[in-house]
């Protein structure tokens, strides 16, 4: 972190004094810095204008969930979600930040049953009756990332999915409770994981959460197996996303070698997923996506 005089103004464009601004937040996440700790640098943490923006864009990653959850149904095609997709966010302005990203060919990752997530959405892939689907949207809007998931459930799925889904929308709430100024990222993913196997679940070790805002994927990696007290400290205007992938029978996962994008369990059982962008604030957190 570049060297500051007390009355320079603030790194993060406020216009106030450094002293009146972060000056006290730096200090202590030296403290941290000094005993050993991941830290975050400036670069990690939101201004409020850029969290504001990130609102914006959120906005419409969130009425385009909103629009897939009146419209989905069985017999559609994963491909039909895509133009959904497209139009909601197009209508809005926005633009699908997965289309193009490292060549991902559609607007949105649809991920049903035993497919964990990046799934790619095809006119083949028709969703039936007892199906669970991950729709995962993401939007860039003026500049700005917004990101989050959601799992659908189409007609008569069996009760044993159904507590899978359950949980994993549950993990979600016991992580949040962990999100605040001067925890460790391992103790949300302590947290996480320790319920999710007090449900007899696993969750996926390779893949998960990740900062965004400024760009689809920015530090810190947000891990859902680490131990209480390890992993990046949370410092307010740190905005990342709470994702764990939980499975219903190992945690072992492969890729499609063929499109070198979608991701499944590989005892073949169901996954479930679902995705909020969160950002720490000075005594907690505020949800920005959903």
């Amino acid at each position: 972190m570049r060297k500051l005089g007390r009355n320079d103004p603030c790194w993060c464009g406020s216009g106030r004094k450094y002293k009146a601004c972060h000056m006290a937040i730096d200090e202590k996440i030296q403290q941290y810095a000094l005993q050993g700790h991941i830290v975050p640098d400036h670069d990690i943490l939101k201004t409020k204008e850029q969290i504001e923006g990130i609102k914006e864009s959120s906005k419409i990653n969130i009425a385009v969930l909103d629009y897939v959850a009146e419209k989905i149904r069985v017999g559609m095609s994963t491909e039909e979600i895509d133009r959904l997709v497209q139009e909601k966010t197009a209508q809005m302005g926005g633009i699908p930040a997965p289309l193009g990203y490292d060549g991902f060919p559609k607007s949105v990752c649809t991920s049903i049953n035993g497919q964990v997530c990046h799934g790619i959405p095809s006119e083949a892939d028709i969703l039936k009756d007892g199906d669970i689907v991950n729709v995962d949207v993401s939007t860039i809007y003026h500049g700005f990332f917004s990101d989050s998931s959601r799992m659908f459930m189409l007609g008569d799925v069996d009760l044993k999915t159904k507590k899978l889904v359950e949980t994993a929308h549950q993990c979600i709430d016991i992580g949040l409770e962990w999100v605040k100024p001067w925890n460790f990222l391992g103790d949300m993913a302590q947290a996480i994981n320790d319920f999710a196997k007090a449900n007899g679940y696993s969750i996926v070790r390779e893949i998960g959460g990740h900062g965004v805002g400024l760009e689809f994927h920015e530090e810190p990696f947000v891990s859902y197996v680490t131990e209480k007290g390890s992993e990046m400290l949370m410092v307010p205007g740190m905005v990342f996303t709470i994702e764990p992938m939980v499975n219903m029978g190992r945690a072992d996962i492969y890729i499609d070698h063929e499109n070198g994008w979608t991701v499944y369990t590989e005892d073949g059982l169901a996954s479930a997923q679902w995705e909020v962008t969160v950002a720490v604030t000075e005594d907690g957190y505020e949800v920005l996506t959903w």
